[in-house]
């Protein structure tokens, strides 16, 4: 039987090791302290929470202190309207800046109308999925397969599957967040500045009628659009038209002209207009 002085002895031990261990605590927390400016509380508030990345930065936090810092402004942020990014610049009193809209852009118009298919795919309804285990049935593997990964991604509603199996991206909801881009299994989705007009919807490298046979859309490494584009703004790269976009200022919508299939296009806001409204023009 343990007597009630021994356990009152065992008490007041555990009591001073842990005033002690307070004591040291509380001396290393007041030494080692980091002061922290009360305003990254204030701007994480006024900021919308979505801790989408877009803004090139961890979360709303981290771009809270970059913008503190001067690193970052309050335009940078994508999910933000401009009365939003006024309240924050408003309340550091700084200016909100500007920053170049991007957007979404899918590398491929190969939809269920143009590109056949060689297997029919039966599996889980996922591109991933599809894309390991069989490719996803479709003629050219490099085209969407169609699942809708990219849109079950986009926490902002900002990609519908059209009739034809292509995800089309509205614009005014996309915010440049980048979980299209790592959803696709097929690396089909880039993110764009909305002034780059110039965008090749194809990735197929194959060439000429082996091109075609797998999709009337694909770029055929005709050619022709390097040849019209300025000088230097379009290359063609194992077969395929490939845009230098550090050249945009020089870029036009001559480029399309002669395209034989339509896989290099001029793009004005919505990138498939006809897909998003439900018709098909083709």
């Amino acid at each position: 039987m343990i007597a009630p002085g021994e356990v009152l002895g065992s008490v007041a031990i555990l009591g001073g090791v842990a005033t002690v261990f307070g004591a040291c605590i509380s001396v290393v927390n007041a030494r080692f302290k980091v002061w922290e400016d009360p305003r990254i509380d204030g701007v994480r508030e006024l900021l919308p929470g979505a801790d989408c990345g877009a803004c090139g930065q961890a979360g709303c936090r981290a771009f809270a202190e970059a913008v503190i810092a001067g690193s970052a402004v309050p335009a940078e942020c994508t999910v933000m309207g401009p009365d939003e990014k006024a309240d924050v610049a408003e309340y550091l009193g700084i200016s909100a800046g500007s920053a170049d809209r991007r957007v979404a852009r899918l590398l491929c118009a190969g939809g269920r109308d143009v590109a056949p298919y060689k297997a029919s795919y039966h599996g889980v309804e996922s591109c991933a999925a599809a894309a390991a285990v069989t490719g996803g049935g479709k003629a050219c593997p490099w085209g969407c397969l169609g699942f809708a990964d990219c849109a079950v991604a986009c926490d902002f509603d900002a990609i519908e599957m059209s009739p034809w199996g292509l995800p089309v991206v509205d614009p005014e909801l996309c915010t440049a967040c980048g979980d299209c881009v790592d959803a696709c299994p097929l690396n089909l989705f880039a993110l764009m500045p909305m002034d780059h007009h110039l965008v090749v919807q194809c990735k197929n490298l194959l060439r000429g009628d082996d091109a075609e046979a797998v999709c009337s859309v694909a770029c055929n490494a005709c050619g022709r659009c390097a040849l019209d584009a300025a000088e230097g703004l379009v290359s063609m790269i194992d077969g395929l038209a490939v845009v230098d976009y550090e050249r945009i200022e020089t870029e036009n919508p001559k480029a399309i002209e002669r395209c034989p299939t339509g896989a290099i296009v001029w793009i004005e806001g919505q990138q498939f207009p006809e897909l998003f409204a439900g018709v098909s023009d083709r």
